[in-house]
């Protein structure tokens, strides 16, 4: 319904991702009556979504009856599983955990599934705005959630009013679900307006890229699964790869490093296309090229820094809750089923009361605490790690205890501080060549004339505190070339190319002077990622 300059709705779903969709569809399901509107700020769906993807698809069936009849762009039965070790020349077979065997899985692009969500949501009646960036939150009289405001389009980077300016709108409604992904600037604000992370573990991030690369006839294995850890990470810095053999001789190779991570010249962009370089692998790729590429920022804090779930007027759900299971390395299952689960509870309760202990009661509830002990166990390093993931996982994780978290921001040393660096990266023959490359084949696209969305607060620490201790490390974990120190008459400064930004959010979170924030960016800018 519209109400002059606002919009009104009974619920409003802020992105339209797994967790959204899923909500939006059980919400229709199960109260057609209710009027449900998502918001998206990418221009299509699925234009910023970006996972691994090997997928728990029980409840994509219960969402999509009958899906697999008609594949996804990429859709592939798991075949088998392989977990190794590698060492600079070398690669050994591991034991696959059990929390990451695939049997049953399917490899899709979770973009395409987006896209299949999203058209049986609008079947049902879901009015879908993409283009559309929240941008902040509106309260009631009672300092309830009320809905969210809308971004301006076309306000100019003075701040001024353009040629083809309109004001942003509101949408309101009684209950918004929080549906944006991992560390969206909504649920940033509201985590921090009504202290939902009180008394929790801080959050912890790690960064993925990815590629989706067509090779010679013949090439892959479609169906088979390689997760590595070891080279080229140093032995304190948590992460992996990832190789996917899909269909049509399609190949996913991807990367993953935890933000913690201590050394201040380490470039997360340089270890991906370091790994792509190791001697078993890099034959796969002769020949071949890239089709897409792109990166994002994962929430790896798990159960102990789960905030509370619920709000005044609102919820989180998915990513935006951090309800990604580390150690099974997914997240879709938990983003669906956490939509599916807040739908059903605010059906059935008619509010967002009561539904942070509803989902830590739930089975995917559960699933979280048992393991909420092995990605923080990483902190000692790789091998012991290892050691407590084992003991976890045998355990199923009722040992009485909870490990801590470290706040990604505050664990770089100084530059002059002994300790383990970063490692030398190889000579690279495989694209793409460098990181503007990389921008180019994740098609990221932002109007020159909009504001700047990447806001520092104090530029001038950038050079007279974070130059001398650390180096800008801001120009080495963006893995956009976003950042970057440039020297004219007047000395350094900061130079921010917002036009590369492909939406991963590191700087956001690595900042070590906590200065950068991420906003959205004008009417459906950023990427446009083709099955990834």
């Amino acid at each position: 319904m519209s109400d002059g300059d606002s919009l009104r709705y009974d619920v409003v779903v802020i992105g339209a991702g797994p967790a959204g969709l899923a909500f939006a569809i059980t919400a229709k399901r199960t109260r057609p009556e209710w009027s449900v509107a998502v918001l998206e700020k990418a221009a299509t769906l699925g234009a910023h979504t970006l996972s691994g993807a090997v997928i728990e698809p029980a409840f994509v069936d219960r969402l999509l009856p009958g899906w697999r009849d008609v594949p996804l762009d990429i859709q592939v039965p798991v075949q088998s599983d392989r977990f190794a070790y590698l060492s600079a020349r070398r690669q050994w077979t591991l034991p696959t955990p059990p929390t990451m065997r695939n049997h049953g899985n399917l490899i899709i692009s979770l973009g395409a599934l987006v896209r299949r969500l999203g058209t049986v949501a609008e079947g049902l009646g879901v009015e879908i705005f993409p283009g559309f960036a929240a941008v902040e939150p509106l309260w009631d009289e009672a300092g309830a959630l009320a809905g969210v405001r809308v971004g301006d389009a076309g306000r100019m980077r003075d701040g001024s009013a353009g040629p083809n300016f309109s004001p942003g709108i509101e949408v309101r409604a009684p209950v918004t679900v929080v549906a944006e992904g991992c560390r969206g600037s909504l649920a940033k604000t509201l985590i921090r307006h009504f202290e939902l992370d009180r008394g929790k573990e801080p959050q912890t991030y790690g960064l993925g890229m990815k590629e989706l690369w067509q090779l010679p006839k013949g090439r892959t294995r479609p169906g088979t699964v390689l997760h590595t850890i070891g080279w080229p990470l140093p032995r304190e810095t948590y992460g992996g790869g990832f190789v996917y053999h899909l269909d049509q001789d399609r190949l996913a190779i991807g990367f993953v490093v935890g933000l913690d991570y201590h050394d201040p010249d380490f470039s997360p962009f340089e270890a991906f296309q370091t790994f792509k370089h190791h001697p078993s692998l890099k034959g796969l790729f002769a020949g071949g090229e890239i089709l897409s590429a792109g990166a994002r920022s994962l929430i790896e804090g798990g159960y102990g820094a789960l905030p509370t779930l619920e709000m005044p007027g609102g919820l989180l759900v998915g990513d935006a809750g951090g309800t990604l299971n580390v150690p099974k390395i997914k997240g879709v299952h938990m983003a669906l089923g956490s939509g599916i689960l807040a739908a059903e509870h605010l059906a059935g309760s008619g509010s967002s009361a009561g539904f942070d202990a509803h989902f830590r009661r739930s089975p995917i509830g559960r699933e979280l605490y048992r393991v909420r002990n092995i990605r923080p166990g990483f902190r000692a390093g790789l091998f012991a790690g290892l050691a407590n993931a084992a003991l976890e996982t045998l355990t199923r994780g009722y040992l009485p205890w909870t490990l801590h978290n470290s706040a990604d921001w505050a664990t770089l040393r100084s530059r002059s501080d002994p300790g383990p660096r970063a490692v030398v990266p190889v000579a690279r023959t495989l694209p793409p060549g460098d990181r503007l490359a990389f921008v180019d084949l994740a098609a990221t696209r932002h109007e020159e004339s909009q504001p700047v969305h990447l806001h520092v607060a104090d530029t001038a620490i950038c050079i007279t505190q974070c130059m001398p201790r650390f180096d800008n490390p801001c120009t080495r974990f963006c893995p956009a070339a976003v950042y970057e120190i440039v020297t004219d008459s007047r000395g350094p400064r900061l130079q921010i190319n917002a036009a590369n930004c492909v939406h991963c959010k590191a700087c956001d979170i690595k900042d070590p002077y906590e200065i950068i924030t991420w906003v959205p960016p004008e009417g459906g800018s950023g990427p446009s990622y083709a099955n990834l």
